[in-house]
């Protein structure tokens, strides 16, 4: 039984690697690009910017703080220059 679990186990890992990775980076910029787009129309909430999401949105705030630091960072910001939101 352990035997077949492996096997399938590393059939599933082969699969993976031969369907997967050609695609696994433009995967992952994808969702990037996503998250990028979805923590700058929160904090720009934040900032007094009214959005179609306002209401729904206000639970996020404390889970995307630490994504939004390295989002400001990798747009080049070492601190964002609105005071109170990050750093």
């Amino acid at each position: 039984m352990a035997d077949e679990k492996s096997l399938w186990r590393r059939f599933s890992d082969y699969h993976d690697e031969l369907f997967m990775a050609p695609w696994r980076a433009g995967i992952a910029r994808e969702a990037r690009s996503e998250e990028d787009v979805l923590v700058a129309l929160l904090f720009l909430e934040a900032l007094g910017i009214p959005g179609p999401a306002d209401y729904y949105a206000l639970e996020l705030y404390p889970d995307l703080i630490e994504s939004f630091h390295r989002w400001h960072q990798r747009m080049g910001m070492d601190t964002f220059p609105e005071a109170g939101v990050c750093c």
